[in-house]
């Protein structure tokens, strides 16, 4: 495994692809907090919060991060160079965790890139006023984990196809779907009760709960369960490919 994240690692940092990921990540951030005129502009809302970033961060990742693994497994198989790792004495599970956590890592460093909002909105705040930093650290292990997730459906995706695009769109999709999907459907009331579990299978609710401060053990294994299946997923489909 260590091996595959040395590998994937340098590709992303000496290629400066996870520099461009981060510097995108902050740039539409700061446009939309700071800049462009609408409803999440922190001098609109007046009110010295990270609540409007937590909003966002979600969507500029929904598209980032598939961009970032659309071509781990998709290239190699492309290349064939999927058939040479197999002769490696690698097994499957290293192969993807390596690849997933490569990514990770490009999520994590997207992530400490914006730690600055809270210094700036600091400055904003009037005497009387003060952060709640218990949130605003809730809110970044949310969206941590809700990247991991979209980083375990874009490795899927990439498992499937050769075609890095259709791994894109489908990750794209998938992510949407898994991430607002499900809520969008819920809120329709078409099931009646079974609303409220079409609901739980979105990731929209779970996520929320952290951005309240809640950071509940519920929550927490619906994204770990659901990551390690999705990775299972993705090692099966290479399984299949030997």
């Amino acid at each position: 495994m260590w091996t595959i994240f040395k590998r994937e690692f340098s590709n992303f940092y000496l290629g400066f692809t996870a520099y461009l990921s981060a510097l995108t990540f902050v740039i539409v951030s700061v446009l939309f907090l700071w800049f462009f005129d609408n409803q999440y502009n922190v001098f609109n809302t007046g009110n010295a919060s990270l609540s409007s970033f937590f909003f966002i961060a979600p969507w500029i990742f929904l598209f980032l991060i598939p961009a970032l693994t659309m071509k781990l497994i998709a290239e190699e198989q492309a290349n064939g160079t999927l058939l040479w790792l197999f002769t490696l004495p690698i097994k499957n599970n290293q192969i993807v965790l390596g690849k997933y956590f490569a990514v990770l890592s490009v999520i994590i460093f997207c992530l400490l890139s914006t730690f600055l909002f809270t210094i700036t909105l600091q400055e904003f705040l009037i005497p009387e006023q003060e952060l709640d930093y218990g949130t605003i650290l809730s809110g970044y292990i949310g969206l941590f984990f809700l990247g991991s997730l979209f980083a375990a459906i874009g490795l899927f995706t990439s498992s499937i196809t050769k075609n890095q695009v259709l791994a894109y769109v489908l990750a794209v999709f998938c992510c949407f779907i898994f991430y607002y999907g499900f809520e969008g459907l819920a809120s329709y009331n078409l099931l009646g009760s079974l609303d409220f579990y079409v609901q739980k299978i979105g990731s929209y609710i779970h996520y929320n709960q952290f951005l309240k401060g809640i950071i509940d053990t519920r929550d927490l294994l619906y994204f770990i369960v659901l990551i390690a299946i999705l990775n299972q997923l993705t090692i099966i489909n290479l399984e299949n490919k030997k």
